[in-house]
């Protein structure tokens, strides 16, 4: 890494063109040429689907956001960040009267919204809250305290609750985790436990049930933890969605799912430290599903993952590609059902036996061509064992596929390529503006760190 004002030169460069084992490596790199993604898209032989006529007339959108901001506390590189997941709350049924009427005031269109947020600010590199030992114990503690203070209901569970019935899915396995004291007395594995409870060390420090989340681990006490705050937000979104499915069976009010859909921003996956509880949600959603047909005549519930970006994302442009570089080779109102064997050979190489996303999705991918021409790259979930398997691909392993790209077609959204409108109404309330965003997040961290030093 350069010094501050120091420029590259271009030996480097120069060395690095002449080198012998650069040109060798580069050469033996597999190139895939256009030909072979018109092969792909044969081999995939994208189905004809008819949309179901079921539009729900609530739809529920989950969106999250994170933003890094400086600390000036003294110490250098503090950092905090600022970790928003909002949830909108969409009147399709207005919506779609509203469209009909067109012409629409703006405003009455904005009243088939309403929106909530968990919003909070969580220590980082060289942040230490009161009473805590380190920036690590401090993450662990807010944490904690975050998720014991959001709940859906005022007399119903928290979001802690919530997460606590998913760790009581989590086996107990040979790979233990350990005290997250590094300098526990005992070397202690961790203990697991709901709540706030203590280490069995004579020291008798703090534990909490979502240490089991292992995010801790990874914090980087000498630099940036966008990667961490990353997976807190996602674990925040997908346990929130099993939390309000949960406020719904505890109010009996799983009939409403007869015509409530939920959609969120991503793939219906954990990643990272915390990817246990991926199995953990989709055990949760296979008890649900089955206590919510006795109310819904048998339907399941309906639940769509959709990503913006990544390579799927990118695999599915490549294949709607013509060679003149327009779009059109994949047919509007199609579906491609993705198996475990077209993952590995056209998007994410692998020679492994296990299912792609074995131990991190809790759903499956696929492709849909909306009627206007939007590429929608959505997961469904798993809702029974039958539906994990990925050697087939066939519309049995897709719960309500029908109905899914029914919706999708009628929420494709104009503002942008490829979007639909209540991701793009979640994320607008979850989106954090980086450049205003974080000059104004900082003078707020600078303002509240004033008066708790009064």
């Amino acid at each position: 890494m350069p010094y501050e004002g120091e420029f590259a030169q271009y030996q480097p460069l120069r060395r690095l063109v002449e080198s012998d084992r650069v040109q060798k490596l580069l050469g033996s790199y597999k190139v895939k040429t256009s030909s072979e993604n018109t092969s792909s898209l044969k081999i995939l032989q994208p189905l004809q689907i008819h949309p179901g006529s079921w539009i729900p007339e609530l739809l529920i959108a989950i969106d999250g956001s994170h933003a890094e901001v400086d600390i000036k506390n003294g110490f250098p590189g503090a950092e905090a960040s600022y970790v928003t997941v909002a949830s909108v709350i969409l009147d399709v049924a207005k919506m779609q009267k509203l469209d009909r009427q067109r012409p629409v005031n703006p405003k009455e269109f904005k009243t088939i919204e309403q929106a909530e947020s968990i919003d909070c600010a969580l220590p980082g590199c060289n942040v230490v809250c009161e009473g805590e030992r380190s920036a690590k114990d401090s993450l662990r503690k807010s944490i904690f305290d975050v998720l014991s203070s959001v709940k859906m209901s005022e007399d119903g569970e928290s979001l802690l609750d919530t997460y606590e019935s998913l760790l009581a899915y989590k086996p107990i396995t040979d790979r233990t985790q350990k005290c997250p004291y590094e300098d526990c007395p005992q070397n202690n594995d961790y203990l697991r436990g709901n709540g706030k409870y203590t280490c069995s060390c004579n020291l008798s420090r703090s534990l909490y049930s979502t240490d089991a989340l292992r995010i801790h681990e990874r914090m980087n006490p000498a630099g940036t933890n966008g990667a961490i705050f990353g997976e807190i937000m996602q674990v925040w979104e997908r346990v929130w969605m099993v939390h309000i499915l949960r406020t719904l069976e505890a109010k009996k009010w799983l009939s409403s799912l007869r015509r409530l859909a939920i959609v969120i921003d991503g793939q219906l996956a954990v990643f990272g430290q915390p990817a246990w509880i991926s199995q953990a949600i989709y055990q949760e959603l296979c008890r649900i599903n089955s206590v919510a047909k006795q109310f819904t005549e048998g339907k399941d519930i309906l639940l769509v993952g959709v990503e913006k970006t990544g390579t799927f994302v990118e695999h599915f442009e490549d294949l709607d590609r013509k060679e003149d570089g327009g779009f059109g080779n994949f047919p509007p109102q199609s579906v491609g059902l993705l198996t475990d064997s077209y993952i590995k050979q056209n998007i994410i190489f692998s020679d492994s036996t296990r299912p792609y996303g074995d131990a991190t999705y809790f759903g499956r991918k696929f492709f849909y061509k909306t009627k206007c021409g939007a590429r929608i790259v959505a997961t469904l979930p798993f809702l029974s064992p039958e539906h994990r398997d990925l050697t087939q691909a066939t519309q049995f392993h897709y719960p309500r596929l029908a109905d899914a790209v029914g919706l999708l077609d009628r929420l494709v959204s104009s503002r942008f390529p490829n979007a639909l409108v209540p991701l793009v109404s979640a994320n607008a309330e979850a989106a954090i503006p980086l450049r205003l965003g974080n000059k104004v997040l900082e003078n707020l961290a600078k303002e509240l760190m004033a008066e708790n030093g009064k």
